[in-house]
């Protein structure tokens, strides 16, 4: 049996008689853990039954929900799932795995009442005819991370929360507990190396979550974050951003209040001591219940390009860089000593980690010239992946490009919180299209307010894609690192061809 699953009412059918003399209380409606000592007693009894789940998902296609979707076919369940519009990778993934929805578009044939729970992507909205029969149905409806607290109800849950460094953090730790040989589960938002799913559901004992503060669903408005009640809960920094969501500074610090204040009765917060205003908010809204961890940036060297790092009596070399990194990086081993990791343990494995999908990723490289590709776009974000490249080569000059691609980042009321954020850089430039602002339905954006916000002498402001490739290709980039910083795609840039002709000439 598979901890925090139900019985399937057609399946204990086949042992009524059996059953009948044991419970009564075998129904569709015995759901997880919550009658757990209930199934694991008719099992002894009866165990011939079966558990099995059957699920819907509303939006299979989307980028994180496609893989809980092959986690749980994996992992033994019945999985059904429709979308109105399914891109690559997730197509061919779905359907490597027999769960590529036959037709576009929603199907309510689909709804049934053998069901045991509907799973609702980002883009399933309240009027969605599925989830309207599901209702009727009277149907248990999950978000997505309303679903992952039910499978995980019995697991250590490990969530990593903050404006940045999220992602490098929850993969840093996933990275040591699987060269511990450590049994959990996990939830990422980028592709790992070592790990062939973002999302894997099984009978571990552990789940290591990372937690955004975005909204649950559609419908769901709450953060994510919010409905995954760690023991374990991380915060690596605050600093705003969403601002379609959260429209004021304090309505986005709200969010990290009510955060910690889910975090288990017992429970430890490992948070970022050197963010005063994380500080602050730890510090006004301390609990008696749970216990503390600051941190900060670790004991560490830099020599030619090379960083290594101490912890306890634990010495190693790393393969990621920057201040950013190094803090993620303690972060990560305050995680994985609460969970029974030793410092040598940790900084040998640590030492191998490479870094997650798109972030400080290297893309090309030669003697005297290395190109990063980085998924920042936030103001803190783009501060700390240029801050990192310039400690880590400080003879080098450094050119940075951003692509400005996010309803924050667009908007100009927000531009003003770029103040600083590529100061660090030789050379800069700003990119932003008049397709992405037209797909979000923005107002123009002039460039004289992008220049005022980032406040940066010599700064390019670019529009058209054809700019900017002039741009990039009339550098000279000998002894020169190039940071490529983008949530897009530069607007359809061949960006590699670019980095080969720069690398190899």
């Amino acid at each position: 049996m598979v901890a925090g699953q139900p019985l399937r009412r057609d399946e204990a059918h086949e042992d009524k008689k059996i059953a009948d003399k044991t419970t009564s209380i075998i129904t569709r409606n015995v759901f997880f853990m919550d009658q757990l000592l209930t199934k694991s007693v008719i099992l002894q009894v009866i165990p011939k039954i079966k558990i099995l789940m059957k699920v819907h998902f509303i939006s299979i296609g989307g980028s994180v929900m496609h893989q809980l979707a092959i986690a749980l076919k994996r992992k033994g369940y019945e999985v059904t799932g429709t979308d109105d519009e399914i891109f690559e990778p997730s197509r061919t993934n779905l359907q490597s795995e027999g769960l590529l929805p036959q037709n576009i578009g929603w199907d309510t044939d689909l709804i049934t009442t053998d069901i045991d729970a509907v799973i609702l992507g980002m883009h399933a909205k309240n009027d969605n005819p599925e989830i309207e029969k599901a209702r009727k149905l009277r149907l248990p409806v999950y978000s997505f991370p309303e679903y992952i607290y039910e499978e995980s109800k019995q697991k250590t849950r490990v969530v990593v929360g903050g404006s940045h460094g999220k992602t490098t953090t929850t993969s840093m730790i996933m990275h040591v507990l699987k060269i511990a040989q450590k049994h959990f589960d996990y939830l990422v938002g980028a592709r790992l190396e070592g790990f062939e799913q973002s999302v894997n559901i099984s009978d571990a004992p552990v789940i290591i979550c990372e937690g955004d503060e975005y909204p649950a669903s559609a419908i769901e408005k709450r953060p994510k974050f919010h409905f995954l009640y760690p023991h374990i809960a991380i915060v690596t920094g605050i600093a705003w951003d969403h601002i379609n969501v959260f429209p004021t500074l304090e309505n986005y610090l709200e969010q990290f209040r009510i955060f910690i204040d889910k975090i288990e009765p017992a429970g430890i917060l490992i948070y970022n001591e050197t963010d005063v205003v994380l500080r602050q908010i730890v510090t006004a809204h301390l609990r008696n219940d749970i216990s503390y961890q600051p941190y900060g940036i670790p004991d560490h060297t830099i020599n030619n390009g090379n960083t290594s790092v101490q912890i306890q009596s634990a010495k190693g070399n790393l393969k990621v860089f920057g201040n950013h990194n190094l803090l993620n990086l303690h972060a990560a081993w305050f995680a994985c000593k609460h969970l029974g990791i030793t410092a040598e343990t940790f900084v040998n494995a640590i030492g191998n980690f490479t870094g997650a999908s798109k972030r400080l990723e290297k893309m090309y490289e030669n003697d005297s010239t290395i190109i990063f590709r980085d998924f920042a776009h936030a103001p803190s974000k783009v501060k700390a992946t240029i801050e990192a490249v310039k400690q880590q080569y400080p003879d080098r000059k450094l050119i940075a490009a951003l692509e400005l691609h996010t309803f924050s980042s667009l908007n100009e009321s927000f531009m003003s919180e770029y103040k600083g954020a590529m100061d660090k850089a030789d050379e800069a430039a700003v990119f932003y299209s008049k397709h992405a602002l037209e797909l979000k339905r923005m107002p123009e954006l002039p460039k004289e307010v992008v220049l005022q916000g980032f406040n940066k002498q010599g700064l390019q402001v670019i529009t058209e894609k054809n700019e900017l490739e002039k741009w990039l290709a009339n550098k000279s980039y000998n002894n020169t690192n190039l940071v490529l910083m983008s949530s897009g795609n530069y607007d359809g840039l061949d960006i590699n061809t670019f980095g080969q002709k720069i690398t190899l000439s």
